[in-house]
């Protein structure tokens, strides 16, 4: 287990290199003048060239790209263009509140979406079961923004059941659940829809296997059977759904935020690139990348724990 752990961190390295070479690049190919952004109708020339000069873009493209990997590597990600504050400390301002939504949105997609595939492979061809696959059909179609506006338009605008936008406060729980609850529930629909399907799937398959027919036949109780023999190893195939949903509930994060008018990672991603703030923009990049390939780490152990074999493989 330990060699496999390993093997896999070593893995990330690389990848997160790729990721913020990569990020480099795109960054700089991306038309438009930071500077003149900044001045506004006040820009001339030199202004611009005095500018660009103090944050460095006038340097040769290798020299910033060895300065960029060595800030990154420290954990400085420069200064803001637009602000003037440290890219970094931005981040970490907004980052709990992102935080928060995602973690909310996986907890919502992960307890009703396996759940409600165990339900259907248990009842297959039932009422239930072909309800539940019309059900993730609907919510894998709907576009998350989209649902995120009918949930504002029922639940907000005609019940006044949930304040329509904001964050909340972290020292305010009750206030903090009910400004998450419509973005996170419209954030993981589709994740949702996904696992349930994989987890219906993966489990009609285990059920069919020997070892469940042994276990039947042996005078196991039926839950038992589910929940302790067959879900185990039909859960392999779903965390393979749930890591690839982890970068989708981060991405979607970004309009979500907007719609709901959040503060977040997302919100701060699209203004800086609105306002050609490259530095922050590689921060946003960066950081978000990183967790993406952190999550997949973390799948990839989960591989390990719930099947032994593969880390041999």
């Amino acid at each position: 287990m330990g060699t496999y752990i390993a093997r896999r961190a070593l893995l990330v390295i690389p990848l997160v290199w790729a990721v913020v070479t990569l990020v480099f690049v795109v960054v700089h190919l991306v038309p438009g003048n930071p500077a003149a952004v900044l001045l506004g109708p006040f820009a001339t020339g030199a202004r611009e060239k005095i500018l660009l000069q103090e944050w460095g873009l006038t340097r040769p493209l290798w020299v910033q790209y060895l300065t960029y990997l060595r800030n990154v590597a420290t954990g400085n990600f420069g200064v803001s263009y637009l602000t003037g504050e440290p890219a970094a400390t931005q981040i970490l301002q907004l980052f709990p509140y992102s935080f928060e939504l995602a973690l909310a949105a996986m907890i919502i997609a992960v307890g009703v979406g396996t759940p409600l595939g165990i339900l259907a492979a248990r009842h297959q061809g039932t009422a239930f079961d072909h309800g539940a696959l019309v059900v993730a059909m609907l919510l894998v179609s709907v576009p998350d923004f989209f649902l995120g506006l009918v949930l504002l338009l029922v639940f907000s605008s005609a019940l006044g059941w949930l304040p329509p936008i904001g964050d909340g406060a972290f020292s305010q729980p009750l206030s903090l659940l009910a400004h998450t609850v419509m973005p996170a529930t419209a954030l993981s629909s589709g994740l949702m829809a996904y696992i349930a399907r994989m987890t219906r799937t993966s489990m009609l398959g285990a059920l069919r296997e020997d070892y469940i027919r042994t276990a039947r036949a042996k005078g196991v109780a039926p839950t038992t059977i589910v929940y302790r023999h067959a879900l185990r190893n039909a859960m392999v195939p779903v965390l393979s759904i749930v890591g690839i949903g982890a970068g989708q509930v981060i991405g979607g994060a970004v309009v979500i935020e907007i719609v709901f008018a959040r503060p977040g990672l997302g919100t701060l991603l699209v203004n800086s690139v609105t306002g050609r703030d490259y530095i922050q923009v590689q921060a946003c990049v960066i950081v978000l990348a990183c967790i993406f390939v952190v999550i997949n780490l973390i799948v990839d152990v989960l591989y390990a724990v719930l099947d032994p074999r593969i880390q041999y493989a």
